[in-house]
């Protein structure tokens, strides 16, 4: 008896923490999303995807842990039909506003396209993670952000092969975040009063950031679309307010419960010890690629 044909590929896509964001409904999901700005990190998701014979149904492994990974899950049915296991492997807090599951969504659809041989465009890949990820509810614009890299504005809603987007330029920018716990980004996103307040904020504070685009008003219109949109919760609160004291402005990435701040150097040091106080400080670069497959 012959062996069983293994195909295997693997890809990594950033994390992405959005500051603020405007949710854009629509009936055709290829234009829902979010407008809004977001910095992509330099470390997220890796994904590996296994097709075999022997798989008889869809698996996927989140750090070595069987989980449900229903937006990843839906990436693999719109690529083929064929049962696949899905292992990916974090290195950023999950379900806190690091983007991890438009990262598995993208790492997915990047890694099958490989190992099956697809043939699929870029531009092909990125909207399928988008359509998965809006279609279940885990995100509406971090797959936008991530494909581009940097400091991300998100101009137009919608898939990326359709939306427009632009950068704010950056070199050597470090991101401080603390992490504070899981937040469900399904239940927000489908509560018509939070929905409300977030796109006004969001609305507000993009038409602030375009008349003057840069890393410190990103950060300055980030943290007043969080106090706004009263999405902060007490202890998000009590970070930012800590920040505030020491010079730094710092806000919420949305949508999670976790803090970030972009700190000039001359204050990292300090701003890295008050947020110590709240718990384990993550330290990010800013990323300007994007997917890699291997």
């Amino acid at each position: 008896m012959s062996p069983t044909k293994r195909l295997v590929a693997q890809a990594s896509a950033p994390a992405h923490i959005t500051g603020f964001f405007e949710i854009c409904e629509h009936d055709d999901i290829m234009k829902k999303g979010s407008t809004g700005c977001g910095v992509v990190l330099d470390r997220g998701v890796r994904t590996t995807v296994t097709v075999s014979e022997d798989i008889d149904m869809t698996e996927l492994f989140l750090n070595g842990f069987e989980v449900a990974g229903e937006t990843s899950k839906a990436v693999a049915q719109l690529i083929t039909e064929r049962p696949v296991r899905i292992e990916s492997i974090a290195e950023i807090p999950i379900g806190c506003g690091f983007g991890a599951s438009g990262a598995g969504a993208l790492g997915t659809a990047y890694a099958l396209n490989k190992a099956l041989s697809m043939e699929l465009t870029a531009n092909q890949l990125n909207d399928i993670a988008h359509v998965a990820e809006v279609s279940r509810y885990s995100g509406l614009g971090d797959v936008t952000g991530q494909i581009h890299g940097g400091i991300v504005i998100r101009r137009t809603p919608g898939a990326p092969s359709t939306s427009a987007a632009d950068i704010i330029p950056s070199k050597d920018v470090h991101v401080y975040c603390v992490a504070l716990g899981e937040m469900p980004t399904e239940s927000i996103l489908s509560d018509p009063g939070i929905i409300k307040h977030i796109n006004e904020g969001g609305k507000r504070q993009m038409k602030r950031l375009i008349q003057k685009p840069t890393i410190d008003n990103f950060m300055l219109c980030s943290r007043d679309f969080t106090i706004q949109s009263g999405l902060a919760g007490k202890k998000v609160t009590e970070v930012i307010e800590a920040s505030d004291s020491i010079g730094v402005v710092a806000s919420q990435a949305m949508l999670g419960n976790a803090v970030f701040a972009i700190p000039d150097p001359s204050v990292a040091s300090t701003l890295e010890e008050t947020f110590m106080q709240f718990g384990k400080v993550l330290k990010f670069k800013v990323m300007t690629g994007c997917i890699k497959i291997s």
